[in-house]
């Protein structure tokens, strides 16, 4: 398939005459949706906090940063969570999660990020912050600080982990709940999708949905379609995070089209993690092809190395993707974005001008 056949969600403007030059992705506006609270932070930040408290760092996270990682099997994904760990330990003062915070809206608003939707598993941070609703309110006033000073709409996901008693995410869901409309917008569920059964979660998935926070399970990645399925069906979910390997089902990706269900795709850390041998084996294409509702993210920047707009210019390269799919791509994630209508014809507008705008 060429890059001319492939056609991005649906939009209304018409196609930019053909150019050999190519705009600037950091000033295409866009969403990013799927960002890890801890896997956010700068890799010199990790760095800086290890060696004031005396933290010793492995090599991955050293001087062979960025690891090499794959969780192609339990063992893989096991290193891979170990170094997000270690990472999470350096976090040990309320400034340094404020600090965080401002860096990744920085970071995003550096890439052309103009709506930032951080998710974060206030459970793994509650022991040394106070509890769980304890932690929640620092980072929620962080991000109302980030919000104002970078310039950035941002909202919060609570999300569950998988790996952990369904009842624990229950407790989460209803902490979730609690902040509806008080910058949290979504509930999700995140870890290790080969582990647990999914439908285990369905409870606590419906307390969130009562509450009318989004849908947003991690699902389709480390496992094929059917992890889609279960995710549509005993979650409701209303975007998957990552969801790529839908490609692999033609029906159920017309199933996930019909509903509108958004696919937050992160392709750096899909090859990373050995999901994909390389870009070019991502389905990009074939996703936006069928009239998938796709949002980048970066994921985890901390352990992939690469942020947001990296994931745009990756994908560029791998698919000879033109200007006007990549603005197809960032109103997609705009349009998946629980921001408000407002503020989301606003950023619709910005990509507009950035269509508009001369390539140099």
């Amino acid at each position: 398939m060429t890059a001319a056949e492939v056609s991005g969600p649906a939009s209304a403007r018409p196609p930019a005459p053909p150019t050999t030059a190519r705009r600037d992705l950091s000033a295409l506006p866009k969403a990013h949706l799927h960002l890890h609270f801890t896997g956010s932070m700068r890799h010199a930040t990790l760095l800086e906090l290890a060696a004031r408290d005396g933290i010793h760092l492995p090599d991955a996270l050293v001087e062979d940063w960025p690891p090499q990682l794959s969780a192609a099997d339990e063992k893989g994904w096991f290193r891979f969570q170990r170094l997000y760990d270690v990472a999470r330990s350096v976090l040990r003062t309320e400034d340094d999660v404020r600090r965080l915070v401002r860096e990744a809206a920085e970071d995003d608003r550096a890439d052309g990020g103009r709506w930032l939707e951080i998710q974060v598993d206030p459970s793994g941070y509650a022991a040394r912050f106070g509890g769980i609703t304890a932690f929640t309110d620092l980072v929620l006033d962080a991000v109302a600080d980030a919000s104002r000073t970078v310039g950035i709409g941002m909202a919060v996901v609570i999300a569950a982990n998988r790996t952990r008693h369904p009842l624990d995410a229950r407790t989460l869901a209803r902490l979730a709940a609690q902040y509806a409309g008080r910058g949290v917008v979504g509930f999700g569920l995140s870890n290790d999708e080969r582990r647990g059964r999914t439908a285990d979660f369905g409870p606590a998935f419906r307390i969130a949905e009562r509450a009318g926070l989004m849908l947003v399970p991690h699902g389709g990645e480390l496992l094929g379609p059917e992890s889609v399925r279960v995710c549509l069906e005993e979650l409701h979910a209303d975007r998957l995070g990552h969801g790529v390997r839908v490609a692999e089902d033609p029906a159920l990706l017309e199933q996930v089209v019909a509903r509108g269900v958004a696919l937050e795709l992160c392709p750096v850390s899909n090859v990373a993690l050995g999901v994909y041998s390389d870009p070019t084996s991502v389905p990009l294409p074939e996703l936006m092809s069928a009239g998938a509702r796709i949002a980048l993210g970066a994921d985890d920047p901390l352990l992939f190395g690469s942020r947001l707009a990296a994931q745009y210019s990756t994908m560029r390269a791998a698919h000879d993707l033109t200007d006007d799919q990549l603005a197809a791509l960032a109103r997609s994630s705009i349009e998946a974005s629980r921001a408000d209508d407002t503020t989301r014809a606003g950023l619709l507008a910005e990509v507009d001008r950035w269509c508009d705008t001369i390539p140099a």
